[in-house]
């Protein structure tokens, strides 16, 4: 897409994005709530007209070629969308039927692990569940172009583990995965390509090296009280305290300085944990690049 923008009545919700996903690569979508990721990728399955701009699916515009699109994306909706005593299987059978792509509805329930559920309806299954059935929908279309909205919201830790596997699966087989998202750890598993929204504008889009680049660190757990002056004088770098326990030094991780590290720590009796160094989590470049844009005039 190019240029695209979004106007609800007098609100611009989305002002002059431009990105690409490319096939057999999983692209993350994040932002704040009302950041306009959400109407951004509903422009992209056409469910939303743009105010400006220009957007391509596989070649399409998604405005006037949605049906031509319908037949080869496939859409996961972060909730609803499926009638309330629809069955498992019989859901997953009829969308297989209406796509015709040859996609076998048992062999979907099984890969997202609702076999034992194939005879619930929508309204008995839990909200992993009936997550896990958005995404066996989606794939119903054998899709080049997949959206997934919160794909792992609500879903317990095997359940997380069976969508990444597809997530992964999805990409390798060629497909452009679109992953819209909260949850940064999740997108940081996952992503090759992360695309960060803010006040309706893309605030950075690259790899996950690209955005960390130039922003190592140290990371590190011990007692909650450390002599943060002493730890400075005897490392020669500042340390700041992040949360109870955890402390962050702003440097690459230097085998002099690591080394240093832990004889001053050992050296005063106190404990490591959770060593980690190297470039920053995703959490940390988004809240470094989301505060920068929040304190721009």
């Amino acid at each position: 897409m190019i240029g695209l923008s979004v106007r609800y009545g007098d609100l611009q919700a989305v002002r002059d994005v431009s990105f690409t996903a490319e096939p057999g690569q999983v692209t993350a979508v994040l932002g704040p709530n009302g950041a306009g990721k959400t109407s951004t990728i509903e422009v992209c399955e056409g469910y939303r007209r743009a105010a400006a701009g220009t957007v391509r699916v596989l070649g399409l515009d998604p405005a006037t070629h949605q049906r031509q699109l319908g037949e080869r994306i496939g859409v996961m909706l972060q909730e609803g969308g499926v009638y309330p005593s629809a069955r498992v299987l019989d859901t997953v059978r009829h969308y297989c039927a209406l796509y015709g792509k040859g996609a076998v509805a048992d062999d979907l329930v099984a890969q997202v692990g609702l076999t034992s559920r194939a005879k619930a309806t929508w309204r008995r299954l839990s909200g992993g569940e009936q997550q896990r059935l958005s995404l066996a929908l989606a794939m119903a279309a054998r899709p080049e172009v997949a959206f997934l909205d919160e794909p792992t919201s609500g879903v317990d830790v095997n359940g997380r583990d069976t969508i990444r596997g597809i997530v992964r699966d999805l990409a390798r087989e060629g497909c452009a995965v679109v992953l819209a998202t909260h949850e940064l750890d999740e997108a940081e598993r996952l992503a090759d390509r992360v695309v960060i929204f803010d006040g309706g504008q893309v605030i950075a889009n690259g790899t996950l090296a690209e955005l960390r680049k130039g922003h190592d660190e140290i990371r590190f757990r011990s007692d909650p009280h450390l002599d943060l002056p002493a730890l400075a004088i005897a490392i020669g770098m500042v340390a700041s305290q992040v949360g109870p326990d955890e402390y962050v030094i702003d440097a690459p991780p230097h085998p002099r300085l690591m080394a240093q590290l832990t004889a001053w720590l050992a050296e005063q009796g106190h404990p490591i944990a959770d060593l980690r160094a190297g470039g920053q989590r995703l959490e940390d470049v988004f809240r470094r690049l989301t505060a920068k844009q929040g304190d721009a005039p």
